[in-house]
């Protein structure tokens, strides 16, 4: 009896009793691993589940995600790790490295294994060699534009769309980048350009994430004149003085503008060319512009200053001389060469010397000292005196090897010359010959320059 009773009590004692605690699920990693790939190749994202001691978990679902425009996205549900814990998901990687995020999921058994992940997972990508190259004409006529093709593509031929940039040097001087074009889905990008000096090219193209840099190689481009450069004989004398290239010409033609004297050209003009005692002021003096051709063909903007009286003559006949590709050596302001002691205003023996195309220069006459020029009247023109020389009071200027040699387009020993006839035909008379090949004088119509050059000059020639 009483056993049965302490039965039944214990009976009681384990019925009222709670339930035993179940045990936590086992925790489980989850890693992800993959080898470098070139973009748009596949490459197989291996997953492994193991749990705490290393132990591989067989026949679990994970579930592999992939992150594109900053979304999330499952790319391969399903998958059911082996007996080794492992799992395979081929991948196609994408040239933006940012699409190439994944991460992948176990959500555990709920009873055995206990849920992991793997995080955010950047999979490895290789980049292909990169090849950017410029292509394009060798050789442009001065003042045309050419197309210059830039191509981006990778080794194994696919084409790279993005912005490289586009280098220049000029005339050997240094590397400046002047474009950052982009290339299209073709790789291919233009760049209109109009090089006005013999040109170096080259292209940069940066690393992108699926794509090495690179560098191209360099392109040549020759600047050709339009026009015909001057062909002298080999043993004919350089200018003694050098003058740079003068500014481009502008627009179309001679383009011929007369213009009063601006502050800018006078303020120069004074204590060089005009100085206190000139004959003429700044009222009567005219500043032309004009195209002309150089000797080597190409275009440049010259300029003078001539009276008001005898500029027009001045620029019919040099508007003539452009259009018949007749060509000038240089035509600067004669101010550029600076105040002579010995002529009294500017140094017409350096222009000279440069063959520098001048007019007004209020000056003596070139060894005649105290005698007064008709260049001070701004009726007289001077054009090429380097392959045209004078017979000063001391010898020939500015030298003696051209003197009696002519040439059929910049130096002229006879009246039938084409610059002596175009001059005489716009009034602009050869005076004094041969002895002073490269001066013209307004024509007869300013009697006080007749008057005041006879006057002054006397007999002989008043340069």
């Amino acid at each position: 009896m009483l056993g049965r009773l302490l039965t039944l009590t214990l009976a009681a004692v384990l019925l009222a009793a709670p339930p035993a605690r179940s045990a936590e699920p086992a925790p489980t990693t989850l890693t992800m691993s993959s080898p470098a790939r070139f973009a748009g190749e596949g490459t197989p994202v291996r997953l492994l589940l193991v749990d705490a001691e290393g132990t591989p978990v067989a026949g679990q679902p994970v579930t592999l995600s992939r992150r594109t425009g900053g979304t999330w996205a499952p790319v391969a549900e399903g998958l059911v790790t082996d007996a080794e814990g492992r799992a395979v998901s081929e991948q196609v990687l994408r040239r933006d490295a940012d699409d190439n995020v994944f991460r992948a999921t176990y959500a555990g058994d709920g009873i055995t294994w206990a849920r992991s992940g793997t995080g955010r997972v950047q999979l490895r990508m290789e980049r292909r060699k990169g090849i950017v190259r410029v292509t394009g004409p060798d050789r442009v006529v001065d003042e045309r534009t050419v197309d210059l093709t830039l191509t981006w593509r990778t080794r194994n031929g696919e084409t790279v769309a993005g912005r490289v940039q586009l280098f220049r040097s000029l005339a050997g001087g240094p590397w400046k980048r002047v474009a950052r074009p982009r290339t299209g889905a073709d790789g291919t990008a233009t760049v209109t350009t109009r090089p006005r000096k013999d040109s170096r090219w080259r292209a940069k193209a940066p690393r992108l994430d699926w794509v090495a840099a690179d560098r191209s190689a360099v392109h040549a481009i020759d600047n050709v004149p339009p026009g015909n450069p001057v062909r002298l004989p080999a043993a004919a004398p350089r200018p003694r003085v050098n003058l740079p290239d003068q500014g481009y010409a502008k627009g179309e033609g001679a383009n011929a503008v007369v213009s009063r004297i601006p502050n800018g050209v006078w303020n120069n003009m004074t204590g060089r060319s005009w100085h206190r005692g000139c004959p003429v002021g700044r009222a009567s003096l005219r500043l032309l512009r004009i195209n002309y051709w150089d000797y080597s063909g190409y275009r440049h903007r010259g300029e003078l200053v001539a009276h008001a009286d005898a500029v027009g003559n001045m620029r019919a006949a040099l508007a003539e001389m452009y259009a018949r590709k007749l060509p000038i050596r240089s035509m600067y302001r004669v101010d550029r060469f600076g105040w002579s002691r010995r002529l009294r205003g500017a140094d017409d023996y350096r222009s000279m010397a440069a063959g520098n195309t001048s007019a007004f220069n209020c000056r003596n006459v070139v060894g005649r000292p105290g005698v007064r020029s008709p260049h001070s009247y701004g009726r007289a023109l001077d054009i090429n005196p380097w392959e045209n020389p004078y017979r000063a009071s001391h010898g020939w200027v500015p030298n003696t090897w051209w003197v009696g040699r002519s040439h059929p387009r910049v130096a002229w020993r006879s009246r039938s010359h084409a610059v002596v006839s175009l001059m005489a035909r716009h009034g602009l008379r050869w005076t004094y010959g041969t002895s002073d090949a490269h001066h013209f004088d307004a024509p007869a119509g300013s009697g006080r320059v007749i008057t005041a050059r006879t006057a002054d000059c006397g007999p002989g020639v008043c340069h």
